[in-house]
C-alpha cells in the first residue's frame, strides 16, 4: 500500500508538472499482457523553452518523447531490464502504427527511457554501461546509445534550483531538504503552488495508513508546518469567504483518519477529543496522534473537552 502511494504520488506529480508544455499520457498500455510504461510525455515544441526554464533538468530531460519510469527505492537490474523490454515493445508497436499509416519509422521516433532512481550503486550503473556527460549534471548517468536509455540517481544530484523538481522525488534527508528549498521559493511560483497541492494530498493518504515507517513520519511532520501556512496565507489574502472552514474539515479528516486507522474506528471516547486536539496546529497534533496510544490520548485531552 506505502509503495502504490509514492508511485502514484511520483505519477501525478510528474504529469501535472509537465502537461502545461505538451501531451502527457499516464499509465501509457503496449501490447504483449497489456504492459503500461508510467508516462510518456511528448512536447510541444513551442513550450519547450519554457518548460526548461520553469522545470529545469525536468525540463532538460523532455525536450524530446520521453518515457519516464519512477522508482520509489533503489531500482534494480531485473526492474531495469524490465523497462527496456517495455520500451522495445513499445517501438515495435510504434513501428507497426507508421507501417499501417505507410510512413517510414524513424529512430528519432523513439522515446528516451528515463529512469528515475533515489540511489544507484557504482556496480548497477558500470552493470548499465552507465556514463556521465559533461554537459549534463553530475548524477544523469547514458547507456550506450543503442538502448536510448539515461538514469538519474536523484541523490547525486546537485542541491540547485534546476535540480529541485527532481530531488522532491528523492527519500529521507535529500527529500527533507528539497520540502525545505521548495519552500523558500516565492508564494507566486507557479510550479511550487501545483507542487505543494500534490504533496499536502501525498500527506493526507500517508496519514491514512496504519502503520508508517519512520522515513514517512518525517515526511507527514515535516509538510504539516506547511500546510498550515499555506493555508493561513490563502485565508489572509481572502480567496474565499468559506476558506477557514474547509481549512478545518481538512485538518478534522486527517485527524479522523489517523485515529481510525490506527485504532479500527472512531468511537465514543475518540470522537469527543477531537475538538481539543484541532486547537492545536497540525505540526503539534500530528505527532500526538501517530505516537500516544488510545489512553494516553484520552488522557491527554479528555480535560480540555
Amino acid at each position: 500500500m506505502t509503495k502504490f502511494i509514492h508511485d502514484q504520488f511520483a505519477k501525478d506529480y510528474l504529469e501535472e508538472l509537465l502537461k502545461p508544455y505538451g501531451e502527457v499520457k499516464p499509465a501509457q498500455k503496449i501490447p504483449a499482457e497489456v504492459r503500461e510504461v508510467d508516462l510518456l510525455f511528448i512536447p510541444t515544441p513551442a513550450k519547450i523553452a519554457e518548460m526548461e526554464q520553469n522545470l529545469g533538468l525536468l525540463g532538460k530531460i523532455a525536450q524530446t518523447s520521453v518515457v519516464l519510469e519512477p522508482f520509489r527505492n533503489a531500482v534494480t537490474d531485473k526492474q531495469i531490464r524490465s523497462c527496456l523490454s517495455k520500451l522495445i515493445t513499445f517501438e515495435e508497436e510504434l513501428e507497426r502504427d507508421t507501417i499501417r499509416e505507410q510512413k517510414k519509422f524513424l529512430d528519432t521516433t523513439l522515446p528516451l527511457l528515463w529512469i528515475l532512481t533515489p540511489t544507484a550503486s557504482k556496480a548497477l550503473l558500470s552493470r548499465f554501461g552507465g556514463r556521465l556527460d559533461e554537459s549534463w549534471v553530475n548524477g544523469v548517468y547514458f547507456s550506450p546509445k543503442i538502448y536510448q536509455t539515461a538514469i538519474v540517481v536523484i541523490h547525486q544530484l546537485p542541491e540547485i534550483l534546476d535540480t529541485l523538481w527532481l530531488r522532491l522525488l528523492g527519500k529521507g534527508s535529500c527529500q527533507k531538504r528539497a520540502i525545505d528549498e521548495l519552500e523558500s521559493l516565492s508564494p507566486d511560483n507557479p510550479v511550487r503552488k501545483i507542487t505543494l497541492s500534490l504533496l499536502y494530498n501525498f500527506q493526507k493518504h500517508l496519514s491514512a495508513l496504519q502503520e508508517i515507517n519512520s522515513g514517512d513520519r518525517e515526511v507527514i511532520m515535516r509538510l504539516a508546518p506547511l500546510y498550515q501556512q499555506d493555508r493561513e496565507l490563502a485565508f489572509r489574502e481572502g480567496e474565499q469567504q468559506g476558506l477557514q472552514q474547509g481549512l478545518q474539515q481538512g485538518q478534522r479528516r486527517i485527524a479522523e483518519n489517523i485515529l481510525i486507522n490506527r485504532f479500527g474506528s472512531l468511537d465514543e471516547s475518540l470522537a469527543a477529543i477531537i475538538e481539543p486536539i484541532l486547537a492545536l496546529p497540525p505540526e503539534e497534533f500530528i505527532p500526538l496522534l501517530l505516537n500516544l496510544s488510545k489512553d494516553e490520548l484520552i488522557s491527554r485531552f479528555e480535560h480540555d473537552k
